[in-house]
């Protein structure tokens, strides 16, 4: 899959934009604050229909203007051309369009166009909470397994109905158990086939991930990532009986697939409090690399892949080891950005890897 052409108006600091895009590598290249992570977050909203980094689509119109639009061409690897269309209307529902037509259902766009994006925000993945690596374990299934992500979709919502119910046995003082126990039965028909996809997804993830990592840190480090849930002591049915009382009194369902996590090691212990900054930029890179090469080779798209801030943390060594995988085989299109012009000529013209630098300054292009 490429993106040949991307048109922008009145998307965050952008005014009006188009840029033709070179089918390997294409730099960003500005100071701090001049847009060009900007451009990473369009090419995000074509692939995955929101921001990265703002999940309010109306705060990513630019300043007073009264709406924005996103335009992407793409290039199938049938060499098919596609049309994809992002606009938001203050105050209106976003549209989105797949070749003129209107989408009913965004989650109908999702694993289109495959894309991975790896940015310093992604620290969050080891310092926040387990909602974050349920997030990044969903992400990566649901570009590939469409039923996963139309479960995933119905748990939440049965989730929800759930934790209203039990809201409104505090509020009225009331209880009915025989409606209970229908949420219980709906959610434990969606709940355990989430937490099966997920249980193989790891399965086969997890090696994918540490050869990564090996390659990036030269095997310098010992990795493991560990797959946690209820579900591995008792069925997720009787977990939801065994938790109703706790559940009454706190008003919300402490039970499910909603409670998983993925625990994140370096040498046996945990990443978030043994690694190196060091250590978890490359842990985190691992990840994200191996999330490309699973999309790739589970679906039926090679994925964009965007690197915003990669220097960042990362030795001369790392980066040399990143660039050499990123640009070597089974990778396609590349997106990277970076403060100045040098590092990313010096490292791309020294591989003979065609590329093309776009220079980003309050929000212009050249």
């Amino acid at each position: 899959m490429i993106l040949e052409h991307l048109s922008l108006v009145d998307f965050k600091n952008f005014e009006q934009a188009e840029l033709a895009f070179s089918e390997k590598v294409n730099c960003f290249a500005g100071p701090n604050g001049s847009g060009k992570t900007n451009l990473l977050d369009a090419l995000h909203y074509l692939s995955l229909c929101k921001s990265y980094f703002n999940p309010i689509d109306s705060q990513n119109i630019r300043y007073d203007a009264a709406f924005f639009v996103i335009q992407g061409r793409f290039r199938s690897d049938e060499e098919a051309e596609e049309q994809v269309y992002c606009g938001m209307k203050r105050n209106q529902k976003k549209i989105f369009k797949r070749n003129q037509k209107e989408y009913d259902r965004l989650a109908d766009h999702i694993g289109l166009f495959p894309l991975v994006m790896v940015s310093p925000g992604d620290g969050v993945l080891i310092s926040g909470g387990s909602e974050e690596r349920r997030r990044f374990m969903d992400g990566v299934i649901a570009q590939y397994d469409k039923a996963y992500l139309e479960t995933l979709i119905d748990y939440n919502r049965l989730l929800s109905q759930r934790n209203a119910l039990l809201k409104r046995f505090a509020e009225t003082r009331s209880f009915d158990a025989s409606v209970l126990e229908v949420l219980n039965l709906q959610l434990a028909e969606k709940g355990v086939p989430v937490y099966e996809a997920r249980k193989r997804f790891i399965g086969s993830f997890t090696p994918i991930f540490a050869e990564h990592y090996g390659r990036l840190s030269n095997a310098a480090e010992e990795v493991s990532l560990s797959y946690e849930s209820q579900l591995d002591k008792a069925e997720l049915a009787q977990l939801l009986e065994d938790s109703l009382a706790k559940d009454r009194a706190v008003q919300h369902t402490t039970a499910g697939v909603h409670k998983d996590d993925l625990e994140f090691s370096i040498g046996g212990h945990p990443m978030k409090k043994s690694g190196s900054q060091g250590q978890q930029k490359t842990f985190l890179l691992a990840l994200r690399l191996a999330q490309f090469g699973f999309i790739r080779d589970t679906g039926k798209r090679r994925p964009l892949l965007l690197l915003d801030d990669v220097y960042d943390k990362l030795d001369a060594g790392r980066v040399e080891r990143l660039m050499d995988m990123v640009c070597g085989e089974g990778f396609g299109q590349l997106f990277i950005t970076d403060t100045g012009v040098g590092r990313m000529q010096e490292l791309f013209e020294g591989r003979g890897i065609p590329f093309r630098l776009f220079r980003i300054e309050n929000g212009k292009i050249s």
